[in-house]
Parts: structure tokens; C-alpha cells; sequence
């Protein structure tokens, strides 16, 4: 093992990348939190948040251990090795780039931590909070932790595994760790848990589209220290990932807003918003593998993908509530896969060969398998033990107000509040009630908006519903 060689730069430049990916689950909090109806804003806010706790504990725990230990079995590294996130600078990830072991493992922890929340959004408006945290705590400890060992820490879908004999496998920042890992994760929760009520019948449209930009923004944000980050200093490389997320995410967007354009004659903030999303994602894995041309190619490849794909939940009954699968499977699937066409070294259509398409295919179906089946057995053990589903009063009700006694907007109140300051203005106007602190006949809260009687009984289309 070499000495240690402080590097502050680029320790410098990794903790500020891992402050940018942290606050990407804000982000997300704020991007899947506009899109769910008003009464269950702040539960699908705090999922998000309870994420960030659970899976920091976690990760000191174990998760690091599990993820980067001494190999196993090619599957998971050794579970107590670093216990508490114990370990010396000389044992960092980026050891060779001069950033101490805490700093490096801190960045990854942010990894895990958005990789997890993503997962929440297709089981938006009818889950317990407990169960989705001690759901959240199991599945980085059993699910993610051992594939990013396969992939990252020198497992069987690594650079040292099998598929190496082919050709290096490549996911520069986690096109098979995060999004193909979360959205097949998210495709199984969908399928234990069961759809919300009235979907498919009743519209559930985004209660507040400002809210959704905005986090899709900061998810943008973010993403540059997600994918630049991963080339572990500030060099060639991260400007190259900086760029390729550019102009992914861009081409992204516009190939989602024609879809929008030619299928639905108009273009909605909603579609703009996923675009970015589904660039992001497509462009995670190949950010040092391609060059800017062939990533604009991509984020339009993945925005077209995804445009499409978010409808098929409504033909196959799949309550995925917030596009989850629609966009991180798709989106990482069209992003790990599109490596082997327009690799800039060894790509299909570059005069490559098929050898780095047959691996990243291969690697995509096996990351699939691997995080379904264990994520299943997860949620099962979880719907039989905890249960999942919230009454069916309070889903109906809100969760918000059911589960967390809050409401996101509390109108209601506001509006008694200042009845109350005029009662006092003008005596007698309003007598006090029994208490003397409130008028007797306070405004009601107001309701949430509910739908026509033309919009309760015409079908919902592809991407409408949320």
C-alpha cells in the first residue's frame, strides 16, 4: 500500500460534489412532492427525508463495508471491515487522487442515499411512513450495497469480474447502481403494494407545477457533482462529464416536448421537467464515455424512451405513481445500453465491435435479477409483517392529515385565524365559543379541488396522471 498524498483540491472538489449530490434529495423531495395531490405532499416530502436519515445510519453501519470491503464471492465486500465508517487514508476509493478516506466515503454515502428515495415515488399516496423507512434501511444494506460491490468494488460486474473477458464493463456514475437498481425496485413495490384508489379512473393530477420545476432544477444542480464528481478530481474528465450532462439533459428535454408536441398537440412544464430527468439518468453511466455529439444523441434517445414508456402503466395496470419506472429504469437501461453503440472507445456504431454492447447488456439484465428478486422478497416480508398500505379512509382522507396530523397548505386555518382577529375587532360580531378562544362558527377548511363531473368520468391518457 503507497503512502498517502493530500491532495486539496481535489479533496476540495469531492466535498463539494457530495454537498451537490446531497442536496439532490431535497430536490427530489421537492420535484415528486409537487407532483402527488395536495393532501399528501409533506408524506411524500418527509419519504425523501427519512431516506437521507435511515440509509446515513446505514451506510456507517455496514452499507460502506458491505460496498467497498474485501471482496466476498464477487458479491459483497467484507459487512464489518469498516464498521463506523473506520479506515485509513491509504484504504480511500480515491486514494490516488489524494482524497482521504472519510471524504470518499462520505460522497458515496450521498449515492445510496438519493438511489433509495428515487424508489418512493412509485408508491406515492397510500404507504405508512414506517414501513417505507425500515424498508428504506433493509434494501441499502441487502439490495444497493451489494451491487454497488459488483459493480464499483471490484465484483462480479466489475472490471475484474467475468464479463471483463468480453469487454470492461462501464458505469461511470451509476446507470446500474442507481437508476436501473431504483427503477426496478420501484416496478416490484408498485406490483406489492397495489395501486392507489381510483386509479386509472379519478384524475391525480400534479397539485403544484412551480414546485415540480423547482426541483428539477435542483436535481440539475446536483447531478454535475453527481456525474463530475465520479471522476474523483477536477480534471479533463469532470469537464468532460459536466458537459455530456449538459447537453444530454438538454437534448433530453426537447426530444420529450416533441413527443408532447406531436402525441398531445402541446407541451407542458410537467414533460419538460421529466426530460430533464431522463437525460440525467440515460447520461449518469456514459458521462466520460461519450463525447458531447454522441451525448445529445443519447438524452434524446432516453427522452424520447421515456416519453413514451410513462404511459404504459395505464395499459398495464401498474400504479408506478410518480413514473419511477418509467423514467430511472427506462432512462438507465437507454443510457447503460447506449454505452455500447456511441462509446467513444469500443461503441457499435463507432467501429467498435458488438463486445461493449453484448457486456453492458448483459450487466443491465443482471443488475435487473439481482435487485428484483431481493427487493421482492423485501417487500413481501415487509407487507406481511408491517403492511404497507395506510386504511383506506385515510388514503382517501390524506395521508398528510391521517398519518402526520399536518396539512401542506393550511388554508383553512389562515382563513379562521383571520375571522377570528376581525371578531375582535368588532365585538359582538362573532360571539366566542365555549373556550373564549375561537369564533363559534370558524370558516371551514378549505377543500382540496376536486374534480368536474366531465373530468371524474372521461379516461385518463398517457401522461396525464401522475
Amino acid at each position: 500500500m503507497e503512502p498517502f498524498d493530500l491532495d486539496t483540491g481535489a479533496t476540495a472538489w469531492i466535498l463539494t460534489s457530495a454537498a451537490l449530490v446531497l442536496l439532490m434529495t431535497p430536490g427530489l423531495s421537492l420535484f415528486y412532492g409537487g407532483m402527488v395531490r395536495a393532501r399528501t405532499v409533506l408524506n411524500m416530502m418527509l419519504m425523501s427525508f427519512g431516506a437521507m436519515a435511515v440509509v446515513a445510519v446505514a451506510w456507517t453501519l455496514a452499507g460502506y463495508s458491505i460496498a467497498f470491503g474485501d471482496d466476498l464471492g464477487g458479491i459483497l465486500g467484507h459487512p464489518l471491515q469498516h464498521l463506523g465508517l473506520a479506515g485509513t487514508d491509504e484504504q480511500s476509493l480515491l486514494a490516488g487522487s489524494g482524497v482521504p478516506f472519510l471524504v470518499a466515503a462520505g460522497f458515496q454515502m450521498t449515492f445510496a442515499i438519493i438511489s433509495t428515495a428515487l424508489i418512493s415515488g412509485a408508491i406515492a399516496d397510500r404507504v405508512k411512513l414506517g414501513t417505507w423507512l425500515v424498508f428504506a434501511a433493509i434494501w441499502v444494506l441487502v439490495v444497493y450495497s451489494p451491487l454497488a460491490h459488483m459493480v464499483w468494488g471490484g465484483g462480479l460486474l466489475s472490471g475484474d469480474g467475468p464479463f471483463a473477458t468480453i469487454a470492461e464493463p462501464v458505469d461511470f456514475a451509476g446507470g446500474t447502481v442507481v437508476h436501473i437498481n431504483a427503477g426496478i425496485a420501484a416496478l416490484v413495490l408498485a406490483l406489492v403494494v397495489g395501486a392507489r384508489k381510483g386509479f386509472g379512473t379519478q384524475p391525480m393530477k400534479p397539485h403544484n407545477l412551480p414546485l415540480v420545476m423547482l426541483g428539477a432544477a435542483l436535481l440539475w444542480f446536483g447531478w454535475f457533482g453527481f456525474n463530475a464528481g465520479s471522476a474523483g478530481t477536477a480534471d479533463g474528465t469532470a469537464g468532460l462529464a459536466w458537459v455530456n450532462t449538459t447537453v444530454a439533459t438538454a437534448g433530453a428535454m426537447l426530444a420529450w416536448a416533441l413527443v408532447e408536441r406531436v402525441r398531445d398537440a402541446h407541451i407542458t412544464s410537467l414533460g419538460m421537467a421529466s426530460g430533464v430527468v431522463a437525460g440525467l439518468v440515460a447520461i449518469t453511466p456514459a458521462a466520460a464515455a461519450l463525447t458531447p455529439l454522441t451525448s445529445i444523441i443519447l438524452g434524446a434517445a432516453a427522452g424520447l424512451a421515456c416519453a413514451l414508456a410513462v404511459g404504459l402503466k395505464h395499459r398495464l395496470g401498474v400504479d408506478d405513481s410518480l413514473d419511477v419506472v418509467g423514467v430511472h429504469l427506462v432512462g438507465g437501461l437507454v443510457g447503460t445500453v447506449g454505452i455500447g453503440f456511441l462509446a467513444a472507445d469500443g461503441g457499435l456504431l463507432l467501429g467498435g465491435g458488438i463486445s461493449l454492447l453484448a457486456v453492458q447488456v448483459l450487466v443491465a439484465l443482471t443488475a435487473m435479477l439481482f435487485s428484483g428478486a431481493l427487493t421482492a422478497v423485501i417487500a413481501l416480508a415487509l407487507k406481511h409483517t408491517m403492511g404497507w398500505r395506510v386504511p383506506e379512509a385515510q388514503e382517501l382522507a390524506g395521508i398528510d392529515i391521517s398519518q402526520h396530523a399536518e396539512a401542506g397548505y393550511d388554508l383553512g386555518g389562515a382563513l379562521a385565524a383571520r375571522r377570528e382577529r376581525s371578531s375582535l375587532a368588532r365585538p359582538g360580531a362573532f360571539p366566542p365559543g365555549p373556550t373564549g378562544s375561537e369564533p363559534r362558527n370558524p370558516l371551514p377548511a378549505a377543500p382540496e379541488t376536486a374534480p368536474s363531473a366531465a373530468d371524474a368520468t372521461r379516461p385518463v391518457t398517457a401522461g396525464e396522471t401522475r
